[in-house]
């Protein structure tokens, strides 16, 4: 099978990647609600916890628009995918230590962390958008951790507003393939 034609499998079968976007956007406000207005440990704990779920609540997002949820068996793009999934919970470990010491700081690392994931996608979906989602997430968190920290406070709510944003730009795409 062809590069160019493994992306157009992946922008295909998974709508050009918007569900996982969307339901990103679900987690981090919930993560971020449960941080600023309930207990920090637990507000990192659902952005964890809910981070693993986004690939299921993402597939199931595509199942109820019908059509394949997955890429079919011994697709050569279905170990890449999975192996950018993998960093993300092992980057949050380091995240979630960061939080423990200075919570202000926890979701902009976050953002660092999941920007850098998406740095895959550019090659597996084969769309430049996503080097733009991972450019302002990584932005995001590093004006959060360091040009202005008073922005630590709320950049889980921002990641939120641009996963959401991106998830709009993506679906929009997903017949395109832009």
């Amino acid at each position: 099978m062809e590069f160019l034609q493994a992306q157009a499998d992946v922008r295909r079968i998974y709508h050009a990647g918007f569900a996982g976007p969307l339901v990103s956007a679900v987690v981090w406000a919930g993560a971020s609600a449960v941080f600023t207005w309930g207990s920090v440990a637990v507000g990192m704990a659902a952005l964890f916890l809910g981070g693993m779920l986004i690939f299921p609540l993402g597939t199931l997002v595509l199942k109820i628009m019908g059509g394949p949820t997955g890429l079919p068996k011994g697709h050569p793009s279905a170990a890449l995918a999975m192996q950018s999934a993998f960093t993300v919970p092992c980057g949050l470990l380091v995240a979630i230590a960061l939080g423990s010491y200075e919570p202000v700081l926890f979701f902009p690392a976050s953002l660092i962390i999941v920007g850098a994931h998406y740095l895959v996608f550019i090659s597996l979906y084969g769309m430049k958008t996503y080097a733009v989602l991972a450019g302002v997430l990584i932005l995001l968190g590093v004006i959060g951790l360091s040009a202005a920290p008073e922005l630590g406070a709320i950049s889980g709510w921002l990641g939120a507003v641009a996963f959401l944003l991106f998830a709009v730009v993506l679906f929009r795409a997903r017949d395109t393939g832009r």
